[in-house]
């Protein structure tokens, strides 16, 4: 009676090939599922503001009136605050995060630059609305006593750019929402930047030095060329933390339904707008459907900076 046998190679190869199987069929899935999960999102608000769009059209993007008593509902001011609160905390917190990055890396020492970065971790961790408190009860008086009429009587002067700096000394609006966003997005733009600068090879930086370039020319010609896509990553993730930024921005930026080009205007943000009104909107009223919508074009403003940043990343790989 003859007995078959099986290698153990075989047996090796067999089990190898099913646990291969298993785990191509678990990351698809998961793959699947952040498609279906995202997808299913947009469909949401898609389908929760069709009333909204049936009702106003394009012209609900483009209309800044916000008027639950009149039914009149219109995202033009919601998405002109959320816009420039957004870019005026990139505008403060990248030169920031960078400079911290650098100095964690290439100045400080080992000792101090660990303690530096476990403080800037344990800052990206703190909670929005403890920033959105802290704001309030600390910048917001600081902005109204010192920082705006100061900028009032100087900048306010300034031909072309003075009605940036006019107005009265509230201490809320869009630069104090701007300045709120900021710190809490430098430290996730600035642990970005620092790992993706400790993770180059050190030969780059030593050869640099060798050929006689200064801290500056190494950093600008060696440094962000090597980690640019990683670096515009790690900026787009603290903008897209920016734009949906909810709890933080509706305690420091005045929550009024306005568009002024002073930075000293109040005025809201969608992500805000939705938190403050969002309880009060039955389902299925037409308010509810203009909050849906404008929840929508925040996703669309989020999506659209993302494809942006790709392709400026794409264009100067082309042109390198």
């Amino acid at each position: 009676m003859e007995r078959s046998a099986t290698s153990p190679s075989a047996l090796t190869g067999a089990v190898k090939g099913n646990g291969d199987a298993v785990f191509a069929a678990i990351v698809r899935c998961s793959a699947a599922l952040i498609l279906l999960g995202l997808g299913g999102m947009v469909a949401v608000m898609a389908w929760g503001a069709r009333g909204a769009f049936a009702r106003f059209g394009l012209g609900f993007v483009f209309d800044k009136a916000w008027n639950p008593v009149t039914q009149h509902f219109g995202a033009a001011a919601p998405m002109f605050g959320t816009v420039i609160t957004a870019l005026l905390s990139i505008l403060l917190a990248v030169p920031l995060a960078f400079g911290i990055a650098v100095w964690l890396t290439e100045i400080a020492s080992a000792r101090i630059a660990g303690v530096i970065g476990t403080l800037i971790q344990l800052l990206a961790a703190v909670p929005s609305i403890i920033f959105g408190m802290w704001g309030f009860a600390v910048l917001v008086p600081f902005m109204a006593h010192y920082v705006e009429p100061l900028a009032s009587h100087t900048l306010g002067r300034v031909p072309g750019i003075g009605t940036l700096f006019r107005g009265a000394p509230y201490g809320t609006g869009f630069l104090t929402g701007g300045m709120i966003l900021a710190v809490m997005i430098t430290p996730f733009i600035c642990a970005v930047m620092r790992d993706v600068f400790l993770s180059m090879p050190a030969v780059l930086k030593e050869s640099a030095y060798g050929l006689g370039m200064t801290r500056w020319e190494v950093v600008r010609r060696i440094i962000l060329p090597w980690s640019r896509s990683s670096v515009v990553g790690g900026v787009m993730l603290g903008l897209g933390r920016a734009l949906g930024e909810t709890m933080a921005i509706t305690f420091v930026i005045g929550n009024a339904n306005h568009i002024g080009w002073s930075l000293f205007s109040p005025g809201n943000t969608i992500a805000s707008l939705i938190a403050l009104e969002f309880p009060e909107s039955a389902v299925g009223s037409l308010k509810f459907s203009s909050l849906m919508a404008a929840g929508f074009l925040l996703m669309l403003i989020s999506l659209g900076t993302l494809v942006c940043s790709r392709l400026l990343l794409r264009t100067k790989a082309a042109g390198r």
